[in-house]
């Protein structure tokens, strides 16, 4: 059993949880009841939902690399996650850092909860 892709696994669960629940409050209830078009609303919300379900699929993935043990497959499967969660991280943090607000780093935070998840599999993974 890999540690490391289990923490990841378990830290990606986590990581789903919150995006469900607070996603849902903090992003979903505004966006369906604002001014917006119905057609990009609709495809937003469809994107959400998207995000939660890949963000499941990758717990659950990560959390039976880490199970499955040492095979030809499971390294670069470890890699092609860590590298989605870092993609996600590096996505908030260009967004964040290009709005222009004053402590931008805390605006978007989501990049503090998908880096950590980024680097607990790559060290799995090497």
């Amino acid at each position: 059993m890999n540690g490391w892709l289990l923490a990841a696994g378990i830290t990606a669960f986590g990581v789903a949880a919150v995006h469900i629940v607070a996603g849902h409050r903090d992003v979903v209830r505004p966006l369906l009841s604002c001014g917006l078009a119905d057609e990009p609303r609709r495809v937003m919300h469809a994107v959400w939902h998207m995000v939660s379900v890949d963000l499941v699929l990758s717990a659950a993935a990560l959390v039976w690399l880490a199970l499955a043990g040492d095979t030809s497959a499971t390294g670069l499967m470890a890699w092609f996650v860590a590298a989605h969660f870092a993609a996600y991280a590096v996505a908030f943090l260009v967004v964040t850092l290009s709005a222009g607000w004053s402590k931008p780093l805390l605006r978007l935070p989501q990049w503090i909860l998908l880096l950590p998840i980024a680097v607990l599999t790559a060290a799995g993974a090497a």
